[in-house]
């Protein structure tokens, strides 16, 4: 099925949610709606057509030191599986080179892979850990990430001002208090 064709039936369910909502499709301001909502959704969710694998691996390079790197506040939007609404933040990535580094936009392009589906906050974090593990030699990687979830201030509980963090590490971050200590700091987690 093509990009085209696979807008064009999502924009028939969306025709159909408006009239099962009690609007009519066929308003002036709707006309256009289930199209444009359609090729929104499919941006959002265009990460299940990506490898993060492939894109990773396309900017690896040799090196030499092993201090950590740390790309920090990296913005990302996803949507909640779980209510289909819209939760966002930054997240920080840390890892401690062993021979190899990855090219620093591949770290952000590897977040809006795994952010661009489906998702939950907690995998979220732990496939962008799994993913840097897996594509470079590394003595440890960490992964930060801080949001807020519409699905928890516009219904169920409402609270406007919750954010929700979740870590996830390997090697050496899940080891030495005082290196996950260190990457904290960086990224302004307490």
């Amino acid at each position: 099925m093509t990009k085209e064709e696979k807008i064009s039936e999502i924009a028939g369910h969306y025709r159909e949610i408006l009239r099962l909502i009690g609007e009519d499709p066929e308003r002036e301001g709707l006309k256009k709606t289930p199209e444009r909502a359609a090729k929104a959704l499919h941006a959002i969710t265009e990460g299940y057509l990506q490898s993060a694998t492939e894109i990773a691996s396309g900017a690896i390079f040799n090196h030499d030191g092993g201090g950590m790197v740390i790309v920090k506040d990296i913005e990302f939007y996803s949507m909640c599986e779980h209510h289909i609404l819209p939760f966002f933040g930054k997240i920080c990535v840390g890892y401690l080179p062993k021979g190899k580094i990855l090219g620093l936009s591949k770290l952000a392009r590897v977040v809006d892979v795994y952010a661009k589906r489906l998702q939950v906050q907690e995998r979220l974090t732990s496939q962008i850990c799994e993913e840097i593990s897996r594509v470079i030699p590394n003595d440890g990687v960490i992964v930060a990430c801080e949001a807020a979830h519409l699905c928890m201030k516009m219904r169920g509980v409402e609270k406007q001002d919750s954010s929700t963090v979740t870590i996830e590490s390997s090697g050496r971050f899940s080891e030495n208090p005082e290196l996950r200590k260190e990457f904290m700091a960086v990224c302004g987690i307490n």
